[in-house]
């Protein structure tokens, strides 16, 4: 099961409390205050794991609490801080603020950490109120709360090439065939329900990590099928390639129509998006009795100023083209796996 989206509650432990002692010893006249200081809690901590690639464990735990902090003893003995609470997330998870949905941390690379809630600060035994005009202080602080606050995890998978496309256009079959990756591939609609990751060797000098992510249909944008719940990983990607099946039916439009209509929902949905490079891959060439058809698509595609490579992921045709033109096209974006957004150029990290 994947799930990409949990929402959670950290809690900062509570400082211990301070001490109010005083040091009775024989023949030690005027032994003075001892009381010592409570310890600190402990911090909640969010942490990057490569080993993770998913949010279901916060399907069945959402609230993280630090340990809290030991209270301070007689003769100067200060309390233990309290342990860490270490939440580990998968790479590519966005922390954000629960209510306001300001990000607090864009965790990107592996084993980058952030504190999320701090822990409350231990209160002062009475020894550290001795003074001069105090000889014998009988007050002492106690431990300060910890932060507190809800925040909303959401993952966006880290791949450089994305495959869009309408259902069944081919995307599953062509990231089997190009890595080692099994997704499921039938002959109906919607036979990819979580986005799949695969590594594909462009050459002998270079690879890259492709994802599979489930078909687009129109209104997409706006909570239709299951493109909402899977474009925000497509915002990671430096390069989509489009996938316009030869064989779909007259019935539902011409190629190029098809290729507008996702168009359309990813500038619907993000204008970042929209702008992100992409190639045009014609698939299931081995569907057609003749070259023609093909060569048809490629005019109208070509009338609009975009160049197509047509594939066939059964056959191998084309496939070599393709992989030169993924190489080229990765070798002119930026080395940054998606540019930042407005909200996260000004997040602050905590």
């Amino acid at each position: 099961m994947f799930v990409d989206v949990a929402k959670v509650f950290v809690q900062g432990g509570k400082g211990g409390n301070g001490c109010v002692s005083f040091r009775r010893e024989k023949f030690v006249p005027r032994g003075g205050p001892n009381g010592g200081d409570g310890g600190d809690g402990g911090d909640v901590v969010v942490v990057a794991s490569p080993s993770l690639h998913t949010l279901l464990d916060f399907q069945y735990r959402s609230q993280f609490r630090a340990r809290r902090g030991a209270h301070g003893e007689g003769s100067d003995r200060h309390g233990r801080s309290g342990d860490d609470c270490v939440i580990g997330v998968p790479c590519g998870t966005m922390v954000r603020e629960a209510e306001s949905g300001a990000l607090v941390v864009d965790l990107t690379e592996a084993a980058s950490r952030v504190i999320v809630a701090r822990g409350g600060r231990g209160g002062r035994g009475n020894a550290r109120f001795k003074s001069s005009t105090n000889r014998a202080p009988r007050q002492a602080e106690e431990g300060a709360g910890g932060e507190e606050r809800w925040l909303l995890l959401e993952l966006k998978l880290i791949a450089e090439v994305g495959l869009i496309g309408l259902p069944n256009a081919g995307k599953s079959t062509l990231l089997g065939r190009l890595s080692a990756a099994r997704p499921k591939v039938a002959s109906y609609p919607f036979t990819t329900l979580e986005p799949q990751l695969g590594v594909v060797r462009l050459s002998e000098e270079r690879s890259c990590v492709m994802a599979d992510l489930p078909g687009l249909i129109e209104g997409a944008h706006m909570g239709r099928g299951l493109g909402l719940q899977f474009l925000r990983h497509a915002e990671r990607t430096r390069l989509l390639l489009h996938l316009v099946d030869l064989s779909a039916p007259p019935e539902e439009g011409t190629p190029w129509e098809r290729y507008q209509r996702i168009q359309e929902e990813l500038r619907s949905y993000s204008a970042q998006l929209a702008a992100k490079p992409q190639l045009v891959a014609l698939t299931k060439l081995d569907a057609l009795a003749s070259t023609g058809p093909c060569a048809a698509v490629e005019r109208d595609f070509a009338a609009a100023g975009i160049e197509v490579v047509g594939i066939s992921a059964h056959s191998g045709e084309g496939l070599p083209e393709l992989l030169q033109r993924l190489e080229a096209g990765l070798s002119q974006t930026s080395s940054m796996a998606a540019e930042p957004s407005a909200d996260e150029e000004d997040a602050e990290f905590r």
